[in-house]
């Protein structure tokens, strides 16, 4: 099977050479990097490969040497603020976004056909020369394709890899949720700690902004969605750490949601919201109540 995918995929990047009727053309729409892009995206979340390479070579093969001139203009990465306005700072560098961007697709389809050398050089060709490309969350954050390309070789080089979805707090959340019904420490780490690490800056800002719960309506507490994700997600790794008796770092997981997500709210699809806080509350109160006495 991975012959055959392997032989496709190279038809693709060499253009289709075989006869007309294998062939599959693609529409580019108005051949904007965003557009490209976004097409890529789609494509690997419905699993078409051949396409995704399609979207994603196109892109680069346009916009390579305009992103590697952004790129070499850069010590650092160009900081976006959505509420200050500042995100055009981080747009203006849409070549280098993009571009990116299309090679973690690329590292992403190569690596779920189990082309892993091919994937390996993907991830390595966006960390050595595209490092400071972010990529834009419809939600209003940017993330950093290079250090996710980092966090998919390590998983590559230990054998143990995970599925981050499209990287979304939900999505992360809920998978750190799954996990932990199934008792799976180690992947409730793997998921809550990538949600805490990608979206704790957007949390902590979000968290500064409050002095009191939001209540007004559901729509008004969803707004908070980093807050409430990253919080929910210390919570479930305070727990899953405390299940499994390590007892100084579920602490250290409740804590940090005490003092520094506090106003994060949990929705159970039950239809309601409950606060995490208030439960790793009870929690530490439990723990300290069995710790044996000195």
């Amino acid at each position: 099977m991975k012959k055959i995918v392997a032989v496709m995929l190279a038809m693709v990047l060499v253009g289709c050479l075989a006869p007309l009727a294998f062939c599959v053309e693609y529409d580019f729409g108005d051949f904007k990097s965003v557009t490209i892009t976004t097409k890529a995206w789609d494509a690997l979340n419905k699993g078409d490969v051949e396409a995704v390479l399609a979207y994603t070579n196109k892109c680069i093969e346009l916009y390579a040497v305009e992103a590697k001139k952004m790129q070499a203009s850069l010590t650092e990465y160009p900081k976006g603020e959505a509420d200050g306005g500042k995100n055009q700072d981080v747009f203006n560098y849409w070549a280098l976004n993009d571009v990116g961007t299309c090679l973690f697709i690329q590292g992403e389809a190569y690596r779920k056909a189990d082309m892993l050398e091919e994937a390996k050089e993907a991830y390595n060709k966006l960390i050595n020369e595209y490092s400071f490309a972010q990529s834009w969350d419809t939600k209003g954050w940017f993330w950093k394709p290079a250090e996710a390309a980092k966090d998919r070789l390590k998983e590559m080089e230990s054998g143990k890899s995970y599925d981050y979805g499209d990287f979304r707090s939900e999505t992360l959340t809920g998978k750190a949720w799954a996990a932990f019904n199934q008792n799976d420490l180690e992947t409730v780490l793997a998921y809550a700690d990538k949600c805490i690490t990608l979206y704790k800056d957007k949390a902590t800002e979000m968290q500064k902004s409050l002095t009191e719960y939001p209540w007004e309506t559901k729509e008004k507490i969803f707004s908070y969605w980093a807050l409430n994700d990253v919080g929910t997600c210390l919570f479930i790794k305070g727990e899953a750490l405390r299940k499994a008796g390590k007892i100084a770092e579920a602490k250290e997981a409740f804590n940090s949601l005490i003092n520094d997500y506090f106003f994060a709210q949990a929705w159970d699809p039950k239809g309601w919201f409950w606060k995490p806080v208030d439960a790793a509350k009870e929690k530490m109160a439990e723990m300290q109540e069995t710790s044996p006495q000195k």
